[in-house]
């Protein structure tokens, strides 16, 4: 299938004409920003264990979360929740549909459910009611590790085009039952797979003139460091075609890890501002400061900094200096010393055992 690649992401009609979702104060399609999404690993009926997550996620960056609805105690622990955080929450649902609409009850501002795992077609009715009844959003999901065994056996394994099916399928169903205040997701662990199947939808639905925001993510990804490489790989070829109106990074560990990666993916691709940018050179044998320690130390240190620059730390004369030109703010190395580069211009000499807080005292002075 050909892929709909853009050079300009933000000029596809695709994410632009997509149905816009209100989830709690936040609005997802229609062109508005691609919103950042992560998931809770606490148990959900542990409120004060849950709430202080959700905290340090939303102060990362998080700005919808969902937590898994197993059971009442998680459904009723959810009132709780909403109440001390600042974000909203979506309900995280497999195999009781009495759990749909007990998270409903207790304030979710949106719910996720695979359709094919709920039960009957009256079990789904039932959770659409309620859905209906408080104009709540429904994520619709299919996974490809729960694809329905006759989609597996028509297309001779889990495929694109299965996924793309089931979850057409589980749509129209809810179409037919009067509500349309829908979000789609399709996942994968096989990234090719994922993108390839984004990319039959967003056909099938411009086709259908049902445009309903996508969300996006490679599921089961791995760790930190293979998650991050196959979602950005992922990501990258999906949201680079206009396709996502929200996304997740999912990573085996902590949740906080996946915020920062999805910002930095969305920032590489043009899609959203904000947030300082670390460029820093590879090193090599030429490298006579601690490099690595350094630009480790500098990513850490400008986290919390809501400026919009770009800050190179640059291990040796050879390209250094141009690298930290090109860059709002940098540091060249030199032997055991640097060059403190500014808006272009060299400033000073700086020696290396204060390279970091000299970082610091122009951050924090920075305008």
């Amino acid at each position: 299938m050909q892929a709909h690649i853009l050079t300009n992401p933000e000029a596809d009609p695709i994410r632009r004409h997509t149905k816009t979702i209100q989830i709690g104060d936040k609005t997802i399609g229609g062109g508005n920003p691609v919103l950042i999404q992560s998931m809770t690993n606490t148990k959900t009926e542990d409120v004060t264990a849950t709430v202080a997550q959700i905290l340090e996620l939303e102060r990362a960056g998080c700005e919808i979360i969902r937590c898994t609805v197993p059971n009442a105690d998680a459904a009723a622990a959810l009132k709780e929740i909403k109440q001390q955080i600042h974000i909203p929450l979506v309900a995280d649902i497999h195999f009781d549909y009495r759990m749909a609409i007990a998270a409903m009850e207790n304030g979710a501002d949106k719910i996720r459910i695979n359709p094919g795992n709920i039960g009957d077609t009256d079990k789904v009715r039932a959770v659409v009611e309620v859905a209906r009844q408080r104009n709540i959003p429904i994520r619709v999901g299919v996974n490809s590790g729960s694809l329905e065994k006759h989609l597996v056996e028509k297309y001779g394994g889990v495929t694109a085009e299965g996924l793309v099916e089931s979850a057409l399928d589980k749509v129209h169903l809810i179409e037919d039952m009067g509500y349309d205040n829908l979000v789609i997701s399709i996942k994968s662990s096989d990234v090719l797979m994922c993108v390839e199947a984004h990319e039959r939808l967003a056909d099938a639905l411009l086709r259908e003139k049902a445009i309903y925001p996508l969300h996006v993510g490679i599921t089961e990804s791995g760790t930190i460091q293979s998650g991050n490489i196959k979602s950005a790989l992922g990501l990258g070829m999906i949201l680079g075609q206009g396709i996502g109106d929200t996304i997740r990074v999912s990573l085996t560990g902590n949740p906080v890890e996946e915020i920062k990666s999805a910002k930095l993916i969305l920032r590489t691709l043009g899609l959203r501002k904000g947030g300082i940018e670390v460029v820093s050179c590879p090193t090599c044998g030429r490298t006579q400061i601690d490099l690595i320690g350094l630009a480790t130390k500098v990513e850490k240190l400008v986290e919390d900094y809501p400026l919009d620059i770009k800050v190179a730390v640059m291990g040796c004369v050879v390209n250094g200096p141009g690298e930290a030109k090109e860059a709002d703010l940098g540091i060249a190395g030199g032997i055991g010393e640097g060059l403190l580069i500014k808006h272009g211009e060299i400033v000073r000499k700086v020696p290396e055992n204060e390279f970091l807080a000299v970082l610091k005292e122009e951050l924090d002075n920075w305008v």
